[in-house]
């Protein structure tokens, strides 16, 4: 199964179910919310079709979870293709903890899964150091940002500061220590200044193991830009999974409270190494609703029953934190600006089936500030938080649509639902969910 499109000439050809396209070549997955959107589901769906799958950015404060005949996994570094054993990339935009890596790598070998992994010498690597900074910083700030204590946005300060730890270091000891002789005296004042354990720099115990890691690693050590051009080259398809969401992304997103890297789609071609003329397709995936983990401003968020009833319909708890997530009514506002900033050709549409028995439901389509009516976000994340929905009602469903297994044999206000939300974006939806499951994923034509 894929989402697929061919554009010849002025013509368009959406082609559905069509195994290893060979006009369809590079195609770009990324969340149009503020992540948890079902990424690691849609992405499940089409690895099958793609040669190799890699992730372009971010680290293991994402999280993508994957349900294959009722057994579900959680998955934090490696992408979600693992499950059809493809070529597997890390490419060097992602920030890396080796352990939680290793661990991930153990637990799906342990189901019998064989994995054929590729992680980039400059990945960057997650050092204790990090993850102790970021707990620190995140304690004396006044107003929390909500961060998930992992390092991520540290690591990547240091990349930018030319600091940087990267795999390749791992798979030799001369190396590293290099690095951390260079790097070390100042991460040891920073963290004292900031009242922490600076020998958790130079600790023993972790470093040995950082570089046992290393010397497991060391043939999955790859120039990921390379082999991806390489394959395109060849006529090989690949997929590029992102992490979190358009509203996280560290420049466009809600600042502060976003995450560390670049989140949207035109990221994947500067992180990958990939010129941006080799692109065919964006997928974006959205929620029926909109949800949102940590701080920062949510418009339609829902702060009482409904909203409680969406988080437990929908399972909405962090991936990696448990976290539970805040809810609320699905955001065209934004939605449309993300649009915009990931170029969608097309979307996959989840969780509509959380929906069910709700009545009236509600669409904003508009925000009001200070007695102005909006139809796009304000950049000002301040001016945001002040924003007020204007919603749009729509009649609900109660038939129980997680059995259905063709779009057309959805309840008439289902797709009156999905079909005004194609209208408002100008986005073709093409896939729709209706459950946790493969099976339950309702293409259209």
């Amino acid at each position: 199964m894929a989402f697929s499109y061919i554009q010849t000439s002025a013509i368009k050809i959406v082609i559905y179910v069509v195994p290893h396209l060979g006009d369809h070549m590079f195609t770009i997955l990324t969340g149009a919310q503020f992540g948890d959107e079902g990424k690691g589901k849609v992405i499940d769906l089409l690895a099958e079709n793609y040669d190799i799958v890699v992730r372009f950015q971010g680290g293991d404060n994402a999280g993508h979870t994957v349900v294959v005949g009722g057994k579900t996994y959680k998955l934090h570094l490696v992408p979600s293709g693992a499950l059809f054993e493809k070529r597997l990339l890390v490419g060097p935009g992602v920030v890396l903890n080796p352990r939680v890596l290793w661990s991930e790598i153990e637990a799906l070998e342990a189901e019998g899964l064989k994995l054929d992994l590729g992680i980039d010498a400059k990945t960057s690597i997650i050092m204790p150091y990090h993850i102790e900074l970021d707990g620190l910083r995140e304690k004396a700030r006044t107003e929390k940002i909500g961060t998930t204590n992992r390092g991520i946005g540290f690591a990547y300060v240091d990349k930018i500061a030319r600091e940087e730890v990267q795999m390749e270091d791992l798979t030799d000891p001369a190396l590293l220590e290099a690095k951390l002789n260079e790097i070390g005296p100042a991460k040891e004042k920073a963290i004292a200044d900031m009242g922490g354990d600076p020998t958790i720099v130079k600790y023993g115990p972790f470093i040995d193991e950082y570089l046992e890691i290393g010397k497991k690693l060391k043939d999955k050590v790859v120039d990921v830009s390379r082999e991806i051009n390489a394959a395109l080259d060849e006529d090989k398809t690949v997929l590029a999974e992102g992490a979190q969401g358009a509203f996280l992304d560290v420049i466009h997103g809600t600042q502060k409270f976003v995450t560390s890297s670049f989140t949207t789609a035109g990221s994947a071609c500067a992180n990958l190494g990939v010129g941006p003329v080799m692109v065919d397709n964006v997928v974006g995936v959205i929620k029926a609703y909109i949800t949102r983990v940590g701080e920062g401003p949510m418009p339609t968020e829902l702060k009482d029953e409904t909203g409680v009833r969406m988080r437990e319909m929908g399972g909405e708890y962090g991936t990696t934190t448990g976290r539970p997530r805040r809810c609320g009514w699905f955001d065209a506002v934004l939605a449309l600006k993300s649009c915009y900033l990931n170029g969608y050709t097309e979307l996959a549409l989840t969780k509509l089936d959380v929906l069910t028995g709700l009545n009236p439901l509600k669409m904003c389509v508009g925000y009001e500030l200070e007695g102005e009516e909006l139809g796009y976000p304000p950049e000002s994340t301040a001016k945001l938080a002040r924003c007020q929905p204007i919603y749009e009602d729509m009649p609900g469903w109660t038939e129980d649509i997680t059995g259905i297994d063709s779009y057309k044999d959805l309840p008439a206000n289902a797709k009156s639902y999905v079909e005004k939300l194609e209208e408002l974006l100008g986005v073709d939806i093409t896939g729709v969910s209706v459950g946790p499951g493969r099976e339950q994923t309702l293409f259209r034509d």
